[in-house]
């Protein structure tokens, strides 16, 4: 089966409302006789084809009398329209493989249609685009309240974020300094023939992305994949030897172990999917440290805590993720303006719970992937509200006790605010 009909599949599933991740991992499970230049490019095709979804959408409809009824036929021809814009794949293969996909998938009917459709934007390409791109989803690539709540929130910046939210995520990887230092894995990249630069504390930007089983010193536990600006977290903690951490949202693990590479620390990581918390434990392993894993609810400490309160607590709490839509573009598509609202509610909720396990004195770091306000300052500010024995402690930053990252070529978008109990 080809790798246009299957990223189209993909598509599919991810409009029709599953995540994008559940189904690429299905897909290749599905298909284990896949080959990995086969696996990265429909990986690289379905990436593409979300981020870029809304514009392909308006050239679909600037070249389709009326809106296409089957969603799989849809998929199909946003993946071609995707191909022929923004691959080196011949248009000639682009085409005539999407018209025998119409033929394997039962829908002869839908061939000529297919076949003239695609042919057409070859021959109108700029026209077709520029009147696509005079509608904001077109232009943007983002659905209408996404961008409105964009705009208001960042009224000089909105455009830019926006697009860097389009944009092919950088590789940042984190040096585990417990097995090596940044230098020498700088070294050992560079002997490769792998160019990268430094960024952060401990971390290491590639100039290009490629498979984890390729990164040298992976398997060794030398070196994790995490974001620039996930990599602040344990920096932001503020550590010291002997102190009892708990990592309340932690799985698949990338913060706890960076915790565990910084300090010695007692550090218990608790998660509610137990699916993603096996990843805790094999990311432990396999770079070499301990901590000990739970399966709970943070929202409800009666259920796991033992009543000895925690000198540190990291509370990365759920959010709608629109800081990292680059890497998960199906996160623009699956996400309603509702959700937002709905998930400030339940990070209030799961805040109100942790507080209860803070010590005095000691320190909770508010985290989520959003560059939603109601999902950050403004939660931050209704705790420190509704509790007095809470303030908001100064980040190691500059402009303020809290720090809103936005999405650009070198990280994603993240907020932090460090809460201290009085």
């Amino acid at each position: 089966m080809g790798v246009q009909r299957l990223a189209a599949d993909a598509v599919s599933a991810v409009l029709a409302g599953r995540s994008l991740s559940a189904t690429l991992e299905i897909l290749i499970t599905r298909y284990p006789q896949l080959n990995a230049n086969e696996r990265a490019t429909i990986w690289d095709l379905v990436h593409g084809t979300l981020r870029q979804i809304g514009l392909l959408r308006a050239v679909m409809r600037q070249l389709l009398r009326k809106p296409i009824k089957e969603q799989g036929l849809e998929a199909l021809l946003a993946v071609s329209l995707y191909q022929l814009e923004f691959t080196r794949t011949a248009a000639y293969a682009v085409v005539d493989q999407a018209v025998s996909v119409c033929a394997s998938m039962g829908w002869p009917w839908a061939k000529a249609m297919v076949n003239a459709v695609l042919r057409r934007f070859q021959r109108e390409r700029e026209s077709i685009l520029s009147a696509a791109r005079t509608e904001d989803s077109g232009r943007y690539s983002y659905p209408q309240w996404w961008i409105e709540k964009v705009r208001s929130t960042y009224p000089r910046d909105w455009q830019q974020i926006l697009e860097g939210g389009n944009c092919q995520p950088a590789m940042s990887l984190r040096v585990n300094v417990r097995r090596s230092s940044r230098a020498e894995y700088l070294e050992r990249l560079s002997a490769e023939d792998l160019r990268a630069h430094a960024c952060g504390e401990a971390g290491v930007l590639l100039e290009r992305a490629m498979p984890v089983s390729r990164l040298p010193g992976f398997v060794d536990g030398c070196v994790s994949v995490q974001d620039a600006s996930a990599q602040l977290a344990a920096q932001f903690l503020d550590l010291a030897p002997g102190q009892r951490v708990l990592d309340a949202c932690a799985a698949p693990g990338g913060k706890t172990a960076h915790i565990l590479e910084r300090c010695d620390v007692q550090l218990l990581a608790i998660d509610i999917d137990t699916r993603r918390l096996a990843r805790i434990s094999e990311n432990l392993t396999r770079l070499g440290l301990n901590a000990q894993v739970r399966y709970a609810d943070a929202r409800a400490p009666a259920t796991w805590w033992d009543g000895q309160a925690f000198d540190r607590v990291l509370a990365d709490v759920p959010c709608t993720a629109s800081g990292v839509v680059r890497r998960h573009p199906d996160i623009k598509w699956l996400r309603r303006a509702a959700d937002v609202p709905a998930l400030a509610g339940q990070s209030s909720q799961l805040l109100d719970a942790l507080w209860r396990v803070v010590m005095p004195g000691g320190k909770l770091l508010f985290v989520t992937c959003s560059i939603f306000r109601e999902e950050n300052r403004e939660q931050v500010d209704k705790f420190v509200s509704r509790h007095p024995d809470a303030r908001i402690a100064a980040l190691p930053v500059e402009n303020g006790p809290d720090l809103q990252l936005l999405p650009d070529p070198s990280h994603d978008g993240f907020y932090y605010a460090l809460l201290e109990r009085c």
